[in-house]
């Protein structure tokens, strides 16, 4: 960590975490720091600290989504930190435990007991993706909980608790190693203008014209080649629909989700370990009728979580614009996952990103910049840019 020279306000955001944990009634604070301004490796720092003020300290770095602790876990390696005293994982595995039937089938999940609980401070990142009912279960074990997210990025799409509407603490100065990062640069861009221009950033970064004679041969060779390390966003449902097709019909002749389907839940089921916005690949699907209702029985391997999922999901959500929520107690709403809207990509990110550009009517000027700004920074390494 030595190699880093944190800036002034950077220093002054440690100073501050540092002083806040040694004094922490077990309480909490929030961080609020956009893309590239070095979110990861002050925790990382933070971690270093706290570990040589207690050395017996057992920190939780967590994340809502599987996918997102893993990036967190990547970055903190990026960062030198070793974390191997400490856990890193999801908020869920964290401080739930499964409730088991008598064949060792998962049938829901609790809340661990207090005294099971052994972690000293909670960081937890992508912290606006937490629910009111998720932020007070974590509370109440009574340990100090550092809460990060980027307050640049669209709220939560449901509900109005959002724990970085307002953040105590503030990162917003890019930082140095990131200074010539193409995404970084395109993110500034729609963050600070609400437009990007057409234009070649990089090799692998760019904005480019519908109309333009290659467009079509770079999407029909990025859908033909989809996988989970690439990410289709738009804004519109419908177009969401009609992408979906278009890269299933690629891969699939038939229309029914089959084994190997892309796909994305669409309703929190905490019971399940599933959440809305969570991504995953079918492994076994079949037809039910039960009562002359029929569903799907299925096998999900869920991105980047520890556990499949096993049960039923709804025929009529597949392609269906809104939620066709049926008031079925044991029954969950998943869709097709090759193109997502960027509200429901939130928490994630993928090696590539293919962004649809789409601006409602009624979008004012901010949340329009905050939905550019959120796109973009999906991406890791390849950004395309379609209007």
């Amino acid at each position: 960590m030595s190699d880093f020279v944190f800036s002034k306000n950077q220093d002054k955001v440690i100073d501050t975490l540092l002083q806040w944990f040694k004094s922490s009634k077990n309480d909490y604070i929030t961080l609020g720091g956009y893309a590239g301004t070095g979110k990861t490796t002050i925790l990382a720092h933070i971690g270093k600290l706290v570990h040589k003020e207690k050395k017996e300290i057992k920190i939780a770095f967590c994340s809502y989504t599987g996918r997102a602790s893993r990036v967190l876990e990547r970055r903190l390696n990026e960062s030198g930190y070793d974390f191997s005293y400490d856990y890193i994982g999801t908020i869920h595995g964290l401080i739930y435990r499964p409730i088991l039937d008598s064949r060792d089938n998962i049938v829901g999940w609790e809340k661990i007991p207090q005294e099971d609980f052994n972690c000293s401070l909670i960081i937890v990142d992508e912290a606006s993706m937490i629910s009111k009912d998720i932020w007070d279960d974590m509370l109440s074990f009574n340990v100090p909980i550092l809460a990060v997210g980027d307050h640049g990025q669209l709220p939560p799409i449901n509900g109005t608790f959002n724990l970085m509407d307002k953040p105590q603490l503030r990162l917003e100065e890019i930082f140095r190693q990131e200074k010539d990062n193409e995404i970084i640069k395109v993110s500034e861009i729609a963050r600070k203008n609400g437009k990007i221009p057409f234009e070649e950033f990089s090799r692998n970064v760019k904005k480019i014209r519908k109309t333009d004679p290659t467009t079509q041969d770079i999407l029909r060779d990025i859908f033909d080649s989809f996988d989970n390390s690439t990410m289709v966003l738009c804004g519109y449902n419908k177009s969401r629909i009609k992408l979906n097709r278009d890269i299933r019909s690629l891969h699939f002749d038939e229309e029914q989700p089959q084994n190997g389907d892309r796909v994305i839940c669409l309703k929190n089921n905490r019971n399940m370990n599933i959440f809305n916005g969570i991504t995953g690949t079918i492994l076994d699907i079949s037809k039910h009728s039960k009562q002359g209702f029929k569903y799907y029985d299925t096998e999900i391997a869920l991105d980047y979580e520890d556990s499949h999922f096993w049960g039923k999901i709804s025929i009529e959500q597949f392609n269906s614009p809104t939620l066709n929520d049926l008031k079925i107690e044991d029954l969950n709403y998943f869709d097709f996952g090759y193109a997502l809207t960027v509200h429901k990509a939130q928490g994630g990110q993928a090696k590539r990103v293919v962004l649809f550009e789409e601006r409602f009517p009624k979008i004012d000027d901010e949340t329009y910049a905050r939905w550019l700004y959120t796109a973009v920074t999906r991406a890791e390494e390849e950004l395309f840019i379609i209007a």
